[in-house]
């Protein structure tokens, strides 16, 4: 089964896709897409849009899993943004009939470390581990989409 991971931002959307199986997992693509900040939001979503279709029409995956959104009291705003680039992949996903699964950071980190309160390099290092890789993913956005990924497959 191929999942596709994300990690939604308006300027940086980490993704990654993974085929697993009940014997093995493998990383087939991961990556970041970009958006120019100059660029007013709606051509921004637009190119987000675009990105995601290419990308699922591309690997055709079976689910997305995404990171659910958290809000930080001190900024608001960022939140908000954020909140306009997942509507855009999760109606991107929608267009193209693929299910959606939500997961919280927390349940991601748990997932993968056995902690919900992982730091970064944790993650990043039981990736590595988990599916053989040279070294670690980076940047965070990409580990962070193949995370979303392997705890969609832990769960299915």
């Amino acid at each position: 089964m191929k999942i596709l991971g994300i990690d939604p931002g308006l300027q940086i959307c980490g993704y990654a896709v993974i085929e697993a199986d009940r014997n093995q997992t493998k990383l087939l693509e991961a990556g970041i897409c970009k958006t120019d900040s100059k660029k007013p939001i709606e051509k921004r979503l637009m190119q987000i849009a675009q990105d995601i279709n290419s990308l699922l029409d591309k690997f055709n995956p079976a689910c997305m899993a995404v990171e659910d959104l958290y809000s930080h009291y001190t900024h608001p705003k960022t939140s908000i943004l954020m909140g306009h680039a997942r509507g855009v992949i999760l109606a991107a996903a929608c267009e193209n009939g693929i299910d959606v699964k939500s997961f919280a950071a927390t349940k991601i980190k748990k997932s993968l470390t056995g902690n919900g309160r992982a730091s970064k390099l944790q993650m990043q290092r039981s990736i590595k581990s988990l599916l053989g890789l040279a070294k670690v993913p980076e940047p965070a956005d990409v580990a962070d989409a193949i995370a979303a990924a392997l705890c969609c497959a832990n769960t299915i």
